[in-house]
């Protein structure tokens, strides 16, 4: 009797070495044995032809099972057993996926919710906070301690003129919920410091010595001749420090539920002491306890050569001049806004304007010289100066805030005073480095 021997289909031969190889890489415990597994799988194909019996892949799929421990003697055809491991791996894999894709919903909801929070905080695309006074105020771990009854002082400013409190009647209506941006008032550009060099002392005054005469008796001696002598004049001077400070109340709960009143401090009383001391450095008049200031002290304008109706331009030239014989090289002037403008709006006989076209950025220079053109100069007068040379600003204390209850019935009436002061001298040593004139446009 001959005995037909049915091929296995070469397809699903293939099919069948896939699923078992996927089986191995898909993780069912197979880590050293794998490779072997597979070997042995090829091998068997291979002397099967891939088109004897579907034993050998029987085979196979037994070997693959046993080894990873999947299989006992009583659970049938492996080849099934190989695709019910298969079937239950696969959906073990689809149910984390699951789980992934509700963590990943979860992660996008928290996203979300910090993206509105920032927006209603005034968004959180723009730059970095700076660590400004007010900001280091609100975030101190000190204030805590204050709120209890405990003063301390502490980096904050703020200049309001009228009691703030949370109340819509006092110094502007707090206590709301959501906070736009504080419109403030215009501030000034201060830069009169700027021009001079800055020295921090510890003690309440400064000794200096000033030299106010020299005799140069230098010259050309012959063998054995007398030597002449040469004279020289000083004077000792002290420098009073003198205080700057102005301060305002709050109400204690302001401290506490009012975090935006940190940038009203940062802005307006740091610049309301700002802004008087750039008065006093310029026009101090030295009596009592104002600063001795540059325009005070500096050498009138007298033009050292003459030139043919000079314009504004032209004076601060002759200024400049002015200087440089005094043998002080100017490096700075000071110009008030309006005086600026004026010069830059000067045109020549054709009706150019001298100093660039209108649409042209212009660098606040003269003659190569930086222009600080500020309010805080008289309209009409400029001063040029070897700022450098002409005086010495001393610090004694920086700019600094501090909050207490000790003031009046300020503690039974949960109040606190928010003082802001500096301490700081100016020593105005070369007169002659300093020209102040006028423009002569104003009568």
């Amino acid at each position: 009797m001959t005995t037909t021997r049915r091929l296995f289909p070469l397809p699903l031969l293939i099919g069948a070495l896939a699923c078992i190889a996927a089986v191995a890489v898909l993780g069912f415990g197979f880590t050293a044995h794998a490779h072997d597994s597979l070997q042995f799988v090829v091998a068997t194909a291979a002397a099967a032809g891939f088109h004897q019996q579907p034993q050998a892949v029987k085979a196979a799929a037994a070997h693959l099972l046993d080894s990873a421990g999947f299989r006992t003697k009583n659970d049938g055809d492996p080849l099934e057993v190989l695709a019910r491991k298969f079937g239950d791996h696969a959906a073990e894999v689809m149910t984390k996926l699951g789980a992934s894709n509700v963590q990943l919903a979860a992660l996008k909801d928290q996203f979300l919710e910090l993206e509105q929070k920032a927006a209603r905080r005034g968004g959180g695309s723009g730059p970095a906070e700076l660590e400004t006074m007010g900001k280091q105020f609100v975030e101190n771990p000190e204030l805590k301690g204050f709120a209890d009854y405990q003063a301390r002082p502490s980096r904050f400013s703020m200049e309001v003129k009228a009691t703030v409190t949370t109340a819509a009647d006092s110094a502007g209506a707090f206590g709301v919920p959501q906070r736009d941006p504080v419109v403030m008032l215009p501030q000034r550009r201060l830069t009169v410091r700027n021009l001079l060099p800055t020295i921090n002392v510890t003690a309440g005054s400064v000794e200096y010595a000033r030299q106010t005469t020299r005799t140069n008796g230098a010259d050309v001696v012959a063998e054995g001749s007398l030597k002449p002598e040469s004279g020289y004049g000083w004077e000792l001077k002290d420098l009073p420090m003198r205080v700057i400070a102005h301060w305002i109340p709050a109400s204690r709960q302001v401290l506490d539920d009012m975090p935006q009143l940190r940038g009203l401090i940062d802005t307006e009383l740091m610049y309301g002491l700002k802004l008087k001391e750039e008065e006093q450095l310029l026009n101090g008049s030295g009596s009592g306890q104002n600063l001795t200031g540059l325009v005070t002290n500096a050498t009138a304008y007298s033009a050292p050569i003459t030139v043919s109706s000079p314009n504004s331009i032209d004076q601060i030239g002759l200024a400049i001049l002015q200087n440089a014989l005094a043998l002080y090289p100017a490096d700075g002037i000071v110009v008030n806004s309006a005086d600026w403008m004026f010069m830059r709006l000067l045109k020549d006989a054709q009706g150019r304007y001298i100093m660039g076209d209108p649409q042209t950025v212009v660098q606040p220079v003269l003659f190569g010289l930086p222009v600080v053109d500020t309010p805080a100069m008289t309209v009409d007068k400029f001063l040029v100066g070897n700022f450098r040379s002409a005086a010495t600003l001393y610090d004694r204390w920086n700019a600094r805030i501090e909050v207490s209850t000790e003031h009046a019935d300020f503690f039974v009436r949960n109040m606190v005073a928010i003082l802001c002061e500096e301490r700081l001298g100016l020593a105005i040593k070369n007169p002659l480095a300093l020209t102040y004139g006028d423009f002569g446009r104003v009568t």
